[in-house]
């Protein structure tokens, strides 16, 4: 996917409640650190519409997980 292109969820496959359900409370440290960065990135474009809603995750995902150093 090119960074100007939209995702569209209707095209995105999603797993099975029956196979995803157990895990998707759960990221790794490794996962949840991926996510942080991505949701920084995010609420720093502070021209992007979701910005203070990422900043809001930001907060939340850093708050409930150890720092990687």
């Amino acid at each position: 996917m090119k960074d100007d292109e939209q995702l569209d969820l209707d095209e995105v496959a999603f797993g099975s409640m029956e196979d995803t359900a157990e895990r998707l409370a759960l990221l790794t440290l490794e996962e949840a650190h991926d996510l942080l960065r991505l949701l920084l990135v995010v609420a720093e474009k502070s021209e992007e519409p979701l910005a203070g809603e990422a900043g809001r995750f930001v907060r939340e995902v850093a708050a409930r997980i150890p720092s990687k150093d």
